[in-house]
């Protein structure tokens, strides 16, 4: 059904909105959920508050669940929502609402949340107004930028995971659709190497450019309390049973020390149960989301990130950024990029538990060695800084714009390297 959708609708990519070149180019980003809260939606408006200073940027936000956003928007930034789940809907919308997406692919985790009616306003909003570039901002939103994308608009792909980590279907849909886009962005080197070797042939600029650190606020830790701090959303892949399975020989060790939980999820009970079953109540905490994450990273002394897959984890960014060491499993496929063990944290193989409690006991009983490497990871963090990261977003912009109109001009689709 999708793809027959994707054939139905391909007509509407000759809409052409694209403007005459100008000074600000004009920037369209499509996110999930602009109001939600999690790492890509934080990186993602970090972004788009930097490229407003010399792009005309709008954020089309696909869903719109409550009234107040849980980050900031960055100021000079229009945003738009696609389908505003607050506004009253007439009953044509209510039907369709009760109708799975065509557009979404059902291995995407956002199926769920779309609807047949998320799909026409979401085509709607792709063709309301002219642009220059259409980024894309997780697989399905990719696809849809890279499938039905006006022509003349250049489309671009920013991957928050790898390639690996998506299931056999969806990654067979990403190959085959990914080759019609003008550039992709991976996060790291490995996950750039996997997409071009995919994508060989087709054209794509396909580049690497890690996450940019929010400015993050004075002073940074001081590793002076019996906290050690996780954060992310509560499920599977974030591997928080690992962790506290990992936290038991520490509990029962060093009694005085805490270890603190925050986000929200689907595994949020689970857990809670996990922490009764293995005695770590009143050693564990499981604080909730908190939209101050770098308040609390001050209050804590290490910080430990369990998952089991990752894209590249701006949570471990923003605990260097103030200054905590940090131990990580060595997933597939961000840590080792952010972390030189030994140096600015520690990395142990992934899944395994007795080398995480090993790591976390060596760090609290050796408060020189927190304070080495928490000192270290202030400086590597400063890599990421949005005045490092951002100039690299702006050149592939400008590669991207310059490659679009000439494959507009050539109507074809393919785009010059």
């Amino acid at each position: 059904m999708r793809r027959a959708a994707i054939w139905t609708l391909r007509p509407l990519r000759w809409r052409r909105r694209v403007p005459p070149p100008g000074d600000r180019p004009r920037v369209r980003v499509l996110l999930q959920n602009a109001h939600g809260a999690g790492g890509t939606i934080r990186t993602v408006l970090n972004l788009c508050g930097y490229l407003a200073r010399d792009h005309d940027v709008e954020i089309v936000s696909v869903l719109k669940r409550s009234r107040k956003p849980f980050f900031p928007l960055p100021p000079g930034v229009a945003v738009t929502y696609a389908d505003d789940g607050l506004a009253r809907k007439n009953r044509t919308a209510r039907l369709l609402a009760r109708l799975p997406s065509v557009l979404t692919p059902v291995d995407e985790a956002s199926f769920r949340h779309m609807s047949l009616w998320t799909d026409v306003r979401l085509l709607r909003a792709l063709y309301a107004a002219p642009a220059d570039v259409l980024i894309g901002t997780r697989p399905s939103l990719v696809l849809l930028a890279a499938e039905l994308g006006p022509r003349g608009v250049a489309t671009i792909g920013q991957d928050h995971m790898n390639l690996g980590s998506y299931r056999p279907a969806l990654r067979r849909q990403v190959v085959r659709a990914y080759r019609r886009l003008t550039a992709l962005a991976a996060l790291t080197e490995e996950a750039r190497a996997d997409y071009a070797r995919a994508l060989a042939g087709s054209g794509v600029r396909v580049a690497a450019i890690p996450n940019a650190a929010p400015p993050l606020p004075e002073p940074p830790s001081r590793r002076e309390h019996d906290v050690v701090l996780a954060a992310g959303r509560l499920v599977r892949a974030k591997g928080f049973d690992l962790l506290l399975r990992a936290y038991v020989p520490i509990a029962a060790e060093h009694p005085g020390w805490t270890l603190r939980v925050f986000g929200s999820g689907v595994r949020r009970d689970r857990l809670r149960a996990l922490v009764a079953d293995l005695g770590l109540t009143g050693r564990v905490e499981l604080r909730g989301k908190t939209p101050d994450l770098p308040a609390e990273m001050r209050r804590a002394s290490i910080h430990v990130l369990p998952s089991r897959r990752e894209g590249m984890p701006m949570v471990v960014i923003e605990a260097m950024g103030m200054g905590l060491p940090v131990v990580a499993f060595d997933c597939p496929h961000g840590p080792a990029e952010l972390i030189t063990s030994g140096a600015d944290g520690l990395l142990v193989p992934a899944g395994d538990v007795e080398a995480l409690t090993a790591a976390l006991r060596k760090l609290i009983t050796d408060p020189g060695l927190r304070d080495r490497l928490g000192e270290e990871a202030l400086r590597s963090a400063r890599r990421h800084d949005l005045g490092h990261i951002g100039p690299r977003w702006s050149r592939l912009i400008a590669a991207a714009i310059t490659d679009g109109r000439t494959g507009m001009a050539a109507l074809i689709p393919k785009f010059r390297k």
